[in-house]
């Protein structure tokens, strides 16, 4: 009773402060960027938003082979759209990214550009930051209700190894990706959109 009164309280003034009962999801991630191009300009927005907001990167820049963290505000918002201006004054967009399932989001030198949805390419590179080495990787459309077969077959990815996931062009962007770890862990990325972004890194 005692205990049931306390957690009451404690909602109340969960409530009271504006405080959430559970931990908000974790929107932090990294603009890298590998264009072989200057970043002068970095936009990161609520994919609901209708205007881009103000540049990260104010009076920075950020050239290729770096990256730059964004950590938008913690209030459930976990889908984003992003947009980058390089120094010749040309941008590309990454639209619905669910930024709480990936960290890091890669602007490469391959470029955005605009295919029909059946050529759409959701190939992606799996980049192993983990300090484990995994053992397993599954792909598979986030419509599907099973995982399908071991992507890596006899292989294993070590820590700070990449491997290629090539995907079928059929129109499919938006996976779920499960790998195991060396120790028969697991670790999950549910409904990543692998049309929009170039690398998924586990951990």
């Amino acid at each position: 009773m005692v205990r049931r009164a306390f957690l009451g309280v404690l909602a109340a003034l969960c409530a009271a402060v504006g405080v959430p009962a559970s931990a908000q999801p974790n929107p932090d991630f990294w603009v890298t960027n590998t264009s072989g191009r200057q970043i002068n300009e970095i936009y990161v927005s609520p994919s609901t938003d209708t205007n881009w907001g103000e540049d990260w990167l104010r009076e920075h820049v950020l050239p290729s082979g770096q990256r730059f963290p964004i950590r938008p505000r913690r209030d459930g918002t976990c889908v984003f759209d992003i947009r980058v201006v390089f120094a010749d004054g040309s941008s590309e967009e990454r639209r619905r990214v669910n930024v709480c399932a990936v960290n890091e989001v890669a602007f490469t030198s391959a470029g955005s550009v605009a295919r029909g949805q059946s050529q759409a390419n959701a190939d992606f590179r799996l980049v192993n930051r983990s300090g484990r080495t995994i053992q397993q990787i599954f792909v598979s459309p986030s419509s599907d209700q099973n995982w399908g077969a071991d992507r890596l077959g006899q292989n294993v990815l070590p820590p700070g190894r990449a491997f290629t996931v090539t995907l079928p062009r059929d129109g499919t962007c938006v996976y779920d990706i499960r790998v195991v770890y060396d120790n028969n862990t697991a670790a999950e990325k549910r409904r990543i959109n692998t049309c929009q972004i170039q690398d998924v890194i586990f951990p």
